[in-house]
């Protein structure tokens, strides 16, 4: 689906979690154009004041920087849960992030505001499940059961590598 047909669209929650799907896919793909096609113009991404990145400003920017952290970390995002108001043209979304050239984990929920007109993202606030730490793999809550409520886990190492 092209952008024009996108904001031609009135704000329903199909449309909303259609976009938001294709958004992630074109981050995982580091397809800058993509990403860049599912955000207003001026659409702003927050990030937890303590990270390294943010805010980014502009589609192209949140563009750009995704395909470079994509690309970097071989950082892959899985939607875990998502939750649409489309009277509000807002979303949640509660993900789990990849890292596979570090072998880390991170998990956290973004608020994802719409644009009316467009349907497009306007602006993406990031949470983090925990602070990133130095030196530890894995970023999530502490006793939550994840694989019991069946969230995405890494891969378990297996045989004399797992010692």
């Amino acid at each position: 689906m092209d952008r024009a047909q996108r904001c031609s669209e009135p704000v329903t929650a199909q449309h909303l979690e259609s976009l938001l799907r294709g958004y992630f896919d074109a981050c995982n793909a580091g397809d800058a154009q993509t990403v860049k096609a599912c955000l207003t113009p001026d659409a702003v991404h927050y990030f937890p004041a303590n990270e390294r990145y943010g805010p980014w400003k502009g589609a192209k920017e949140i563009a750009e920087n995704w395909a470079a952290v994509a690309k970097q970390s071989k950082a892959h995002w899985t939607i875990d849960a998502l939750l649409v108001d489309c009277k509000k043209a807002e979303a949640v979304v509660e993900w789990t992030q990849f890292r596979t050239k570090s072998g880390k984990l991170l998990r956290g929920v973004d608020w994802y505001v719409f644009d009316r007109e467009s349907g497009l993202i306007a602006e993406v606030r990031a949470y983090y499940a925990a602070d990133e730490h130095r030196g530890q793999a894995v970023h999530e809550l502490g006793g939550f059961a994840y694989a019991k409520r069946g969230y995405p886990m890494p891969p378990r190492k297996t045989g004399a590598a797992a010692e």
